[in-house]
């Protein structure tokens, strides 16, 4: 199973942002939409096998003279906690936040890479 949520069930934060996963032979791709999002409110670690994304997308306050009609975005704290597969190199892991997307970079181990063997038979 890539990737497999280990927060399922458990609700750590007031909304969930959107998660994508790619993988390719080098590496997993994951790619959080965070819009409005400002990168310092942003957290990313790995620690025992675990993948944690968090953050805050912070309320616009009212202003005298400014009234909100409707608000359907929404805000607060988020965690998003992923299992890292055991090929995953911990010590490589990069983040990138562009454009209200995160990227998290998970490089494959080069040790562990699928091979052909060629096993006699005696």
């Amino acid at each position: 199973l890539l990737l497999e949520r280990v927060d399922e069930g458990a609700r750590f934060g007031e909304w969930t942002p959107a998660i994508d996963v790619e993988e390719s032979d080098k590496e997993y791709l994951i790619k959080a939409d965070l819009p409005a999002i400002q990168r310092e409110d942003v957290k990313v670690g790995v620690e025992d096998g675990v993948l944690t994304i968090e953050g805050e997308r912070k309320q616009e306050k009212e202003e005298k003279g400014l009234k909100f009609h409707r608000i359907e975005r929404s805000y607060g704290k988020f965690v998003r906690r992923l299992a890292v597969p055991t090929d995953v190199d911990q010590s490589q892991v990069s983040a990138a936040f562009k454009e209200g997307v995160l990227q998290v970079h998970l490089p494959k181990s080069a040790t562990t890479k699928p091979r052909a063997v060629q096993v006699p038979v005696a």
